[in-house]
């Protein structure tokens, strides 16, 4: 069948709003893995041991006595000075990090959006319809800019209290460290976590109740959906108080989780197996810390 000249720019559309998010994507991970402005690379901040809170000098072998100096770098290291500066690095290095990480899973209901607003049905010029996309996705990444406001707020109380090295960014006290993975893994199975969860994983469905026209409507429901995907997401987000920041180990292995649970059909199984893990993982560091 011959392609129409509406079919062809449909398929036109979708093809540079894909092109447009790869590239925000693709300039976002360049930005972490080159340390978002910090003196390291994510990759000087990252390790296997350290993501997993191995911080015991004692743990025998090459991955232990590389924590058990970074570990010693990091009580040597002068405290932070939070100034202006430094806080607006961190919060662009809390922000474009979450763009890396969640804009993948997001990419389905940013193209579906695209292609609604590029129909006929939709009631929209034509010619503004990557406008109202745009919005939308700004809406969309807004909310994460929000989150990486409090989530700065919170590393600098952290660093202050001594719980949050200043250097590696991780944990540095098993109860904090075990209460970070229970929180994270209770959440997981909360009936609030499930309802944004079920959100997230129904395009359609969100974008047929909550459609608004024009380029505020198109805002409006990025926000909209901005807030779901951070009431499914911000328990797991959390973890990187964990195990380093900028860790990349975490850092890619939550953007799978994310993405798995919002794509795979056993998406909603997949959160509470997660959140049983993270509680009996959480456990024993409070075991720990106690005997």
């Amino acid at each position: 069948m011959k392609e129409t000249a509406l079919e062809r720019a449909l398929n036109r559309d979708r093809a540079i709003v894909a092109a447009a998010l790869a590239l925000v994507l693709l300039a976002s991970w360049i930005y972490v893995l080159t340390g978002a402005g910090m003196d390291m690379s994510a990759f000087a901040m990252s390790s296997v041991d350290m993501a997993l809170g191995r911080s015991d000098p004692s743990k025998s072998g090459t991955g232990g006595e590389i924590v058990a100096m970074s570990n010693a770098m990091s009580r040597m290291a002068m405290p932070v000075a939070w100034t202006g500066g430094y806080a607006i690095l961190m919060f662009f290095m809390w922000w474009i990090m979450m763009i890396a990480m969640m804009l993948p899973s997001a990419a389905p209901m940013v193209l579906l959006f695209a292609k609604i607003a590029r129909s006929p049905s939709a009631g929209i010029n034509v010619s503004t319809a990557h406008w109202n996309t745009a919005a939308f996705t700004l809406g969309y990444l807004l909310c994460w800019a929000a989150f990486s406001i409090v989530a700065v707020a919170l590393q600098r109380a952290f660093e202050a209290l001594g719980i949050l090295s200043p250097m590696m960014l991780n944990s540095t006290n098993a109860l904090f460290a075990g209460s970070i993975l229970v929180l994270a893994g209770l959440y997981q199975m909360t009936p609030l976590k499930k309802a944004c969860l079920e959100h997230c994983r129904s395009p359609i469905a969100f974008l047929s109740q909550n459609w608004r026209d024009g380029l505020g409507g198109a805002l409006v429901m990025g926000l909209q959906h901005g807030v779901y995907c951070l009431g499914c997401c911000w328990g797991l987000m959390a973890i990187l108080f964990f195990g380093g920041i900028m860790n990349l180990y975490w850092i890619v292995g939550l953007a799978m989780i994310v993405f798995l649970e919002k794509l795979l059909p056993i998406g909603p199984r997949l959160g509470q197996i997660t959140g049983v893990l993270l509680l009996a993982w959480g456990a024993t560091f409070f075991y720990s810390a106690l005997v």
